[in-house]
Parts: structure tokens; C-alpha cells; sequence
């Protein structure tokens, strides 16, 4: 796929950051759509379905927070990577982001070029992801089907955000393997993208509370592993 095949839609009530960073996205040859707040954001994403969000949390009429949950819920945006990006660093709302569904959390101030690398490595692992996505597997009474984002778990369709789905399909690739925290967030969020250090922990739990808590197994000090 190429650049100007993907879409990136920015959500922000500061004007200029929808001009200084949507005229750095639009200068690499992407296409870039803009909203000013979340209700204009949710309507432009149904219409658009771009490929990345990127999103304030504090904006007027809707925040953040509650246009990811409604976008990750809307049909045709539920493999949409979203990130945000916003002053707010605190840990309460990063884990409500996540929580939502995002897949990153980006904070301000952040240099035009420095966003742009960190684009460029949230969309390279769509592209890869998309060239791999024909993969249909079975562990235990888990379905995953990576063409689809979704899984099967005992004839239930379930289907997840992103980085959940992802980090599913790592641990599943080989049960009972230990999986070390540096090497999931390396495979999962990828080394160029720097996120919170409860970002696993975030995304395991909601995994339990979704497949089941018995199939994942913290290792204390070490990471997490995926049992039958």
C-alpha cells in the first residue's frame, strides 16, 4: 500500500496543531483529514475510515476518551490504529485511553518530525500486518483468524482493538512460552514507539476479562505467557 492509499484523520481543538501537523502529514504524501472536536471527529471517521487517528483528549462536546470508544465500536473501524495525542501524561488517563481501545498515547509538545517518524512506524506495521493477514489458526478452543481481526473463542465471535488482537496472536503463537516484557512491546508496539510501562498490563487484563483469566499467566519480574 502506499502513501497516498493511506488515510490519516487528526482530531484536536487547537488550531494549529491540526495546521502544523496536518501540513507535516499531508508533506509526506499522506491523505489527512481534520476535526476540531470529537462529534465532528466520530462523523468524519464513519465517513472516511481512515488508517490512523490521531486524537486530543480534552476537546469541547466530546472528549477524547469517549469518540475512541465509539469509533473502535463503529463498523469498518475496528482495525483503525489509534494514538493520542495530548499535554495530559498522567497515568489515569492513559489507562482510561487504553481502555477505550487506543493503541498508542503520544503526549505534547512533540516535534513535527519527530510525529511524523512515529506515523510512519505505527502505518509500517499495518503494512506489514496486511501482507500476513491470511492466517487462520487454532489453539485450544480459540479460532484466530488475523484476515479478520477476530477470534472465535468456544463459538463465540469476539472481536478486538487492535493492539489486543495483537498481543493475543503473539502469546497463542506459542503456548506456555514466557514472553518477555521488552520483546512484547517490541513485537506488539514496536521499538520506534515509545508507550507507558503498564501499557501490557493494561491490555492482559482486559484480554482476561474478554478470553478468560485462567489462559494468561504473569511471570513476576519476567512477562507473560499464554496456557491451555
Amino acid at each position: 500500500m502506499k502513501k497516498k492509499d493511506l488515510k490519516i484523520l487528526l482530531i484536536d481543538d487547537e488550531p494549529d496543531i491540526l495546521e502544523i501537523v496536518g501540513y507535516n502529514l499531508s508533506a509526506e504524501g499522506y491523505q489527512v483529514f481534520t476535526a476540531k472536536n470529537g462529534v465532528e471527529g466520530v462523523a468524519l471517521a464513519k465517513k472516511k475510515l481512515p488508517h490512523l487517528i490521531i486524537l486530543d483528549v480534552m476537546m469541547p462536546e466530546m472528549d477524547g476518551i469517549e469518540a475512541c470508544g465509539i469509533i473502535r465500536k463503529s463498523p469498518g473501524l475496528e482495525n483503525t490504529i489509534i494514538t493520542f495525542l495530548t499535554a495530559r501524561g498522567e497515568d489515569y488517563s492513559q489507562l482510561a485511553g487504553f481502555d477505550a481501545g487506543a493503541d498508542d498515547y503520544i503526549t505534547k509538545p512533540i516535534k513535527p518530525k519527530v510525529l511524523v517518524s512515529k506515523v510512519k512506524a505505527l502505518l509500517r506495521r499495518f503494512k506489514e500486518d496486511t501482507s500476513t493477514a491470511e492466517e487462520i489458526f487454532k489453539v485450544g478452543d480459540i479460532v484466530i483468524n488475523r484476515e479478520e481481526y477476530k477470534i472465535v473463542n468456544n463459538g463465540t465471535e469476539i472481536i478486538l482493538p487492535r493492539k489486543e488482537f495483537e498481543l493475543l496472536s503473539l502469546l497463542t503463537s506459542k503456548p506456555n512460552k514466557v514472553f518477555k516484557r521488552e520483546v512484547i512491546l517490541n513485537k506488539v508496539w514496536g521499538n520506534e514507539v515509545v508507550v507507558g510501562g503498564r501499557t501490557i498490563d493494561v491490555h492482559i487484563r482486559k484480554l482476561r476479562e474478554k478470553i478468560g483469566d485462567e489462559h494468561f499467566k504473569t511471570v513476576k519480574g519476567v512477562g507473560y505467557k499464554f496456557v491451555l
